[in-house]
């Protein structure tokens, strides 16, 4: 019997991944049943269904850290695809499945909203509760293709809501994003930092710079050995459990040192001066177009304006400010509150 693409494909994956990584024959599926692709396995096809959804798009004007209008700075777009490359590697070392490591990590920050962090805040000091890995499973699920979501498998969908918080996630693959996703953040956030002059490089901690390294791309591979050569231990040790094998693993070093850097980049980055005086005015201009709208829900785009209808004002109203760029919602408070001169 002849074998389709995707067929030819899971067998591939059969025949060369670890006993820990995830067959996408084994997928637990869908929300909706559909006839599989014959070119692509489940991952490969949620994948693209990520890369080519609006909310995607619409990264590459999102705030990472820095507000800022400059072509070297990274945005949740370049995030995203660092994250994606990091965790392949990852996933390479480990022989697990690079294709759900690359779905998860390309959808993780699909529900951040505009203004990064600060707007996630402003939003859920407004609303009581808004979660960005919440809102990316909602994009998903919910709000893409005109409400219709992109039905992504329930593999991908459990990577991308517990990417971030206190909760694993229930594959090796989608807790290899997690961990990636926190040490690309941190490294690059370094790098954005120093190119800003919001840290010069004798601000950093002597020993986080000894033992990461002094450039980017050392910081960066540091942390991705140390990830690899910690969690191969724990998979070929006949004594851990399955659970213990479907997550990864750091030293005690790089985990203390992880740690260290983190507070340092809260203190003196995340909170510091430079960010929080654009905080102040991200956080100001999105209160003042959420008020609007609950003043004006008629003017809400018709997506949204059904979604106020099923679920509420301020849900539909958090939605939509949520997926705005950082250029529309600027462009939007023009319009809606700075006087237009007239000729």
């Amino acid at each position: 019997m002849n074998r389709n693409i995707r067929e030819e494909s899971e067998a591939i994956e059969r025949e060369t991944l670890s006993p820990f990584g995830t067959l996408s024959e084994n997928s637990k599926g869908r929300l909706r049943v559909e006839e599989p692709c014959e070119l692509r396995t489940i991952f490969q096809r949620d994948r693209d269904r990520i890369i080519h959804s609006k909310s995607f798009r619409k990264l590459k004007e999102k705030t990472q850290v820095f507000i800022v209008k400059d072509d070297f700075f990274r945005t949740r777009l370049t995030h995203a695809l660092e994250v994606s490359q990091i965790s392949r590697t990852v996933a390479r070392a480990l022989r697990v499945n690079e294709d759900l490591v690359e779905a998860i990590s390309l959808g993780h920050d699909l529900g951040h909203t505009c203004f990064g962090h600060s707007g996630e805040e402003t939003i859920a000091n407004i609303t009581g509760h808004f979660k960005h890995n919440e809102q990316s499973l909602r994009v998903v699920d919910r709000l893409e293709k005109q409400r219709q979501g992109l039905n992504l498998s329930y593999e991908v969908r459990d990577g991308i809501l517990n990417h971030t918080g206190p909760n694993y996630c229930e594959t090796l693959e989608g807790n290899i994003v997690k961990v990636v996703d926190r040490i690309t953040y941190l490294c690059h956030d370094i790098q954005d930092s120093l190119s800003v002059g919001v840290l010069k490089e004798e601000d950093i901690p002597r020993e986080i710079l000894d033992y990461l390294g002094y450039n980017h791309s050392e910081r960066v591979n540091t942390f991705t050995k140390d990830l690899i050569e910690n969690t191969k231990k724990i998979l070929s040790d006949p004594y851990k459990g399955p659970e213990e094998k479907r997550r990864t693993y750091q030293s005690e070093d790089a985990a203390k040192i992880m740690n260290s850097l983190r507070s340092f980049m809260f203190k003196k980055v995340y909170k510091g001066d430079f960010c929080s005086k654009e905080r102040e005015k991200a956080n100001y201009i999105i209160r003042y177009i959420f008020e609007y709208f609950v003043k004006h829900p008629e003017e809400l785009p018709p997506k949204y304006r059904s979604i106020e209808d099923d679920e509420g004002k301020v849900r539909g109203i958090a939605d939509f400010i949520a997926g705005c760029t950082d250029g529309y919602v600027i462009a939007l408070f023009k319009e809606k509150f700075i006087p237009t001169p007239r000729v």
